[in-house]
C-alpha cells in the first residue's frame, strides 16, 4: 500500500514530465498525507497536463463528500469491478502521480513499527499509477481526487510491509504514456511490479509518523540504520 510520500515541487514536474507551466505553486513536500491536495498529471484534450486533486478519490456518485472507507489506495486485483473505480477505469480517467518516494512501516517482532523510505535508484522524479474521479457537492462545486493504485509487492517490498506484502504502482520512464493515455490493454499491461534491484530503501525517523513534521530531515536515516 501507500499512506504516505514526498511529492516533488510543480518545477521539477514540468521538467521532468514536459508540461506546460502548471499556473499554480506547489512546494516540495516531504510528507504528503491523505485528504491533502497534491499534483497529479492526467490529458486534456489529448494531451497531459498537472492539476492539483484531492488524495483519498470520492466517486463521481458520492456528491462531494468522502466516505467511510479508505480510497488512498485501489487494489490492482478488484480495480476493475470496485464500485469506487470501476467507473473511472471505464472512463480511462487515469493519471499519473508524481513523486520523489514513499514511506513504508515494517512491523517489529516486539509489536512496534519502524518507517522506511523507499525510492527509485533509476529515477530520481518517477510516478504511481493512479485513477482520477470528480463529485459535484450539493452547492454545485466539483471536488475532483485520485486513488494510487497497488499491487503485490516484490521481495525487498514484502520484507518491508511485511503485515500484507503491497506496494504501490511505480511507473518505468518507458511506460507513463501508455498508463496515461494508451488503451484499456496497454494501460493495463504498464502495470508491473517495480524490479526490487532498482529500488533503494532505509529505516528511517519516527517524526514522520506526523503529517505536521514535513522537512528534509525526514528522508535522513535513522540514526541505528546509519552507524
Amino acid at each position: 500500500m501507500c499512506g504516505r510520500y514526498v511529492s516533488p515541487d510543480e518545477a521539477s514536474i514540468e521538467r521532468e514530465f514536459d508540461l506546460p507551466a502548471a499556473g499554480w505553486s506547489f512546494p516540495q513536500s516531504f510528507n504528503v498525507a491523505p485528504a491533502q491536495s497534491v499534483p497529479a498529471i492526467r490529458t486534456d484534450g489529448g494531451k497531459p497536463h498537472a492539476a492539483l486533486l484531492r488524495w483519498g478519490l470520492v466517486p463521481f456518485f458520492a456528491k462531494g463528500v468522502p466516505g467511510k472507507y479508505s480510497t488512498i489506495n485501489a487494489r490492482i486485483e478488484t480495480v476493475e469491478s470496485s464500485a469506487s473505480y470501476r467507473g473511472p477505469w471505464r472512463r480511462a480517467q487515469r493519471c499519473i502521480v508524481p513523486a520523489r518516494g514513499f514511506y513504508e512501516w515494517h512491523l517489529n517482532a516486539d509489536g512496534s513499527k519502524t518507517p522506511f523510505y523507499i525510492h527509485a535508484t533509476d529515477q530520481e522524479l518517477f510516478g504511481f499509477a493512479g485513477l482520477w474521479d470528480r463529485s459535484q457537492r450539493d452547492d454545485g462545486t466539483l471536488l475532483e481526487s485520485f486513488t494510487i493504485i497497488t499491487m503485490p509487492a516484490n521481495a525487498l517490498m514484502a520484507g518491508i510491509h511485511n503485515t500484507k506484502a503491497r506496494m504501490p504502482a511505480m511507473l518505468p520512464r518507458e511506460l507513463r504514456a501508455a498508463w496515461l493515455a494508451g488503451s484499456p490493454a496497454e494501460a493495463r499491461e504498464a502495470l508491473v511490479s517495480y524490479p526490487q534491484e532498482r529500488l533503494a530503501a532505509h529505516p528511517v525517523s519516527a517524526r514522520v509518523n506526523s503529517p505536521r513534521n514535513n522537512d528534509a530531515q525526514l528522508l535522513d536515516p535513522a540514526p541505528s540504520a546509519a552507524n
